[in-house]
């Protein structure tokens, strides 16, 4: 998946290490900084309107209660602002206190433990590909196939994400595997905990590797779609957990 173009300055904090996400903090800390994350690198722009709370709730993996919490939170610093009103909800700050969201993004990280989750999923997503391609119905392929659709249709990252987590969890299920695809799901739900919300033009971009792979594993072309999910992790965590490199327009 490709990342989207970031300015200069946005640049050189992408180079600063990797996301929040591990670390001794609690749940709202961990929200407030993803979320600062988010804004400090430009994906979350201000004055953009943010989902409802149940939708954070979902779209971040958290309880409602966590994401009402850090919500509150994060208005009362500026971070984001409070509107009512048939037009209201909750936005980014227009000019969000920078202070604080370093402060809130430099949260302690455990570099090491994400790299070792990301090795996991990675091996797990090959095996699950692997298997889905020859053990998988055709009923949970059109099912694969439907959950794309609704991942184009999506137009937020919560949205979206709510679809991806649902796709992913059901290639481990087409795959039969058992204990295996629980290992998968085990190492797939950590590092949602490590999902900061982006750009929707980025995440339909990724949904072109779930269609491609939906496409192989249909053909049951085994190294096809092997390869296509191995890519699409390497990269989604390259851009999306780790670096998220600097692009072009036109990449």
């Amino acid at each position: 998946m490709n990342a989207s173009t970031t300015t200069s300055t946005e640049e050189s904090r992408l180079n600063e290490g990797a996301l929040p996400g591990m670390g001794r903090r609690s749940a709202i800390d961990a929200v407030r900084a993803r979320f600062a994350t988010a804004i400090w690198l430009g994906l979350l722009k201000p004055g953009e309107k943010l989902p409802g709370q149940k939708d954070v709730a979902l779209g971040l993996s958290v309880s409602p209660m966590t994401a009402r919490r850090a919500m509150a939170s994060m208005a009362d610093e500026g971070i984001v602002v409070r509107r009512r009103g048939r037009a209201g909800g909750t936005f980014v700050a227009d000019d969000p206190p920078q202070e604080a969201l370093k402060r809130l993004r430099s949260a302690n990280t455990d570099a090491p433990a994400i790299h070792a989750l990301v090795d996991r999923r990675l091996l797990a997503e090959c095996a699950v590909t692997h298997f889905a391609a020859t053990q998988g119905s055709n009923e949970e392929l059109e099912r694969l196939e439907a959950l794309t659709e609704q991942m184009a249709r999506a137009e937020d990252w919560s949205e979206y994400h709510q679809a991806d987590s649902q796709f992913h969890r059901l290639v481990a299920e087409a795959s039969h595997l058992g204990g295996a695809a629980e290992i998968y799901n085990e190492a797939l739900t950590e590092l949602y905990e490590h999902f900061i919300p982006y750009p929707i033009e980025a995440l339909h971009r990724a949904n072109e590797d779930h269609i491609a792979l939906v496409a192989a594993l249909m053909r049951r072309d085994v190294a096809g779609a092997v390869e296509i999910a191995r890519t699409h992790v390497e990269t989604l965590h390259r851009t999306m957990f780790m670096e998220l490199s600097k692009q072009t327009p036109d990449e």
